[in-house]
């Protein structure tokens, strides 16, 4: 079944993009192209080709969360340029109200 230029037109209102009678005549037979090769992969898998989304396993590349001791919060304050109730001050940046 060959895709015809009101069914590009059709794709494109959906998509909400004009197109011109030009683009509807250019863009036919390249999405027909397209179909094509869809076509040819899925005829491809069988019932025996397991389902994936991705063409190679992915793995975790990241290290397993562990619990360590933090520093202790005396030293992480001291080299703040300011320390207000136990905490960095840090100078306010939206129009909050206080």
């Amino acid at each position: 079944m060959a895709l015809t230029t009101s069914d590009v037109a059709r794709l494109g209102a959906l998509a909400r993009i004009r197109l011109t009678e030009a683009e509807l005549q250019q863009l036919a037979p390249q999405l027909e192209v397209i179909l094509q090769a869809v076509a040819t992969v899925s005829q491809a898998v069988g019932p025996d080709t397991p389902a994936t989304s991705h063409a190679v396993p992915l793995r975790n590349v990241f290290r397993a969360d562990e619990v360590e001791p933090s520093l202790p919060t005396q030293a992480v304050l001291a080299a703040a340029p300011s320390v207000e109730d136990g905490r960095f001050r840090v100078p306010r940046i939206l129009g909050e109200e206080a």
